[in-house]
């Protein structure tokens, strides 16, 4: 005959009830994940919404099949903790107006429990300003000035 465990329920079980909960509860990683704190951990911004950081080189990187292109990315260093991340600069030509050594202001993509959007693998962040004026703002300056020419 099989050996049956017997789980004492009723007005005497509540103690054993209990401890037996909080053992299962360490099989859940959403318990895991909240209460040993590893998401602010692997998190570069440390749950912030924004940081900034001084860019340490441009690069391209290739989309994923089946889009073809290269997004126009850089290399970042934050300012916060010193950890390197890569971000996405938007805009057609906004990539020129970045240089090295230029300290910019980053926020996440958008994608959903704060990955990656669509195509772009690996680049959860984008450029929003660039020494303190907003990319879309330069971006504009930059067409208006290509017009008078």
């Amino acid at each position: 005959m099989p050996i049956v465990k017997v789980i004492k329920i009723g007005e005497f079980g509540a103690r054993k009830m209990i401890e037996q909960r909080k053992k299962k509860r360490w099989k859940k990683t959403i318990y895991k994940v909240r209460t040993l704190r590893l998401r602010e951990k692997v998190d570069p911004f440390e749950c912030a919404p924004q940081a900034k950081g001084i860019v340490l080189a441009k690069k391209g990187i290739e989309q994923k099949q089946p889009s073809s292109g290269i997004i126009k990315c850089v290399r970042v260093q934050l300012l916060k903790n010193g950890k390197e991340i890569t971000a996405f600069v938007p805009g057609n030509e906004a990539i020129k107006l970045v240089n090295e050594h230029d300290e910019v202001m980053l926020e996440g993509v958008g994608g959903s429990q704060g990955g990656p959007v669509g195509s772009m693998w690996g680049v959860r962040w984008k450029v929003t300003k660039i020494n303190g004026k907003s990319l879309s703002g330069l971006m504009k300056a930059a067409k208006a000035g290509a017009k008078k020419k």
